[in-house]
C-alpha cells in the first residue's frame, strides 16, 4: 500500500511538471515578459472597469426608486459593466496564478 501511494506520487509530480512545461511553452510563444508597469496598467484597467460597475449599479438604483420606473435600459446597463468588470478580474487573476505558478516570465 505504501508503495502505491509512492508510485501514485511519484506520477502526479511527473504530470504536474509536464502541465508546468506545456504551460510555459504555450505562455511564452504569445506572451512577452510581464512587467510591473504592464501590471498595473492591467489592474488600472480592472479598476476603472469596477467603478463603472459600481457606478451603474447607482444609476440603477436611482432611476428605479427616483420615479417609480422599471429602469430596464439601467438593468442592460448594469449588466454588461458587471460582465465587463467579472472578465478583466478574472483575467487579471489567472495572469497572477500564472505568475505564481511559474508559468510566465516577469522581468
Amino acid at each position: 500500500m505504501e508503495e502505491d501511494l509512492l508510485k501514485n506520487k511519484h506520477f502526479l509530480m511527473e504530470v504536474e511538471q509536464g502541465i508546468r512545461l506545456s504551460n510555459i511553452e504555450v505562455i511564452h510563444q504569445r506572451i512577452p515578459p510581464i512587467t510591473s508597469d504592464r501590471m498595473l496598467t492591467f489592474a488600472v484597467m480592472v479598476a476603472k472597469l469596477r467603478t463603472e460597475y459600481i457606478d451603474a449599479a447607482f444609476n440603477f438604483a436611482d432611476a428605479k426608486y427616483a420615479d417609480g420606473a422599471e429602469g430596464d435600459a439601467e438593468i442592460d446597463e448594469l449588466r454588461l459593466r458587471r460582465i465587463r468588470f467579472e472578465e478583466a478580474r478574472d483575467a487579471f487573476i489567472a495572469l497572477q496564478r500564472a505568475i505564481e505558478l511559474g508559468y510566465m516570465v516577469v522581468g
